[in-house]
């Protein structure tokens, strides 16, 4: 890979690890929900006046809103409210073990000793983070591991459904997920006008970043090179997104590297890492993994 072309993978890598820092940061002034919202309505109004689609596409982009929008990004930042950043990047990475597991039961996929070693690595790593520290009680495990689910079915719908532009289907799936997840806001938060009147730079900073930066920046340079490499020579980078959330946490948050969130997130990243380098030879990714 070109310097150049590498650098940018590196920034990609640098744009979503802080991106789970910036959510982290961002629930602290706005409920989860309502900056799910937020960020959701800022995508939208940015992308789909330029990226229109097919009516008969819609059924498709309203299904997919439900799982990468609300069940993927919505409990992500839900879950992120109650567990360690570095911690929530991690578990929200089994979205891959979770989508080798869907393909094996509804496409029919084999499984070779790779991809079942990799399996059981990342399930173990689960294992030891949910006695880590970093997790307060199960809520937030289940949380992120649905939020990892929800991405997992997206991945195997997008691959299966009708061609879509990137950026048409991240502005189209995040239009059709506004009402959903204000719905969501309204029923079970409180306070949201409250804290919009008293949101400063790390609520709104939030809603910029996780939308411009990491959605659109970050997802249009990834798949601009996809276009000039194959997912084999990419699919390494990827695995640097979690591994710089834990930092990045540790520094700017002052999260613990305990011994529970070192050995499970080795676990976890050596998973993905035999997994990925044999999916990515097989099928090109479909959607952002922004850890979001």
């Amino acid at each position: 890979m070109p310097p150049r072309d590498l650098l940018l993978g590196l920034l990609v890598v640098t744009l979503w690890a802080l991106n789970i820092i910036v959510i982290k940061l961002g629930v602290t002034e706005l409920p989860p929900l309502m900056l799910t919202t937020l960020r959701f309505a800022l995508v939208a109004a940015l992308l789909v006046p330029f990226h229109p689609v097919a009516r008969h596409q819609l059924p498709f982009l309203a299904l997919l809103s439900v799982t990468f929008g609300t069940l993927h990004f919505a409990l992500l930042f839900i879950g992120l409210g109650q567990a360690e950043a570095g911690t929530g990047a991690l578990l929200v990475q089994m979205g891959t073990p979770f989508a080798t597991l869907l393909a094996v039961v509804f496409l029919g996929e084999r499984l070779d000793v790779r991809r079942v070693a990799g399996l059981a690595l990342s399930f173990g790593g689960v294992a030891v983070l949910s006695g880590g520290p970093s997790l307060p009680s199960a809520l937030p495990l289940v949380l992120l591991l649905t939020s990892a689910m929800g991405w997992a079915v997206s991945q195997l719908l997008i691959k299966h459904g009708p061609p879509l532009a990137p950026m048409a289907l991240a502005g189209w799936v995040a239009l059709l997920a506004v009402p959903q997840v204000a719905l969501g806001s309204w029923w079970f938060e409180r306070g949201q006008l409250d804290a919009l009147a008293q949101a400063g730079w790390l609520g709104w900073g939030a809603v910029f970043y996780t939308a411009v930066m990491s959605s659109i920046a970050a997802y249009g340079l990834w798949y601009g090179l996809l276009r000039r490499h194959p997912v084999n020579r990419l699919a390494p980078l990827s695995l640097l997104v979690p591994v710089g959330a834990v930092l990045l946490g540790a520094l700017l948050l002052g999260e613990t590297l305990d011994p529970h969130k070192l050995t499970g997130g080795a676990l976890v990243v050596a998973g993905l890492a035999l997994i990925v380098v044999r999916l990515g030879r097989r099928q090109p990714p479909t959607a952002e993994n922004d850890g979001a």
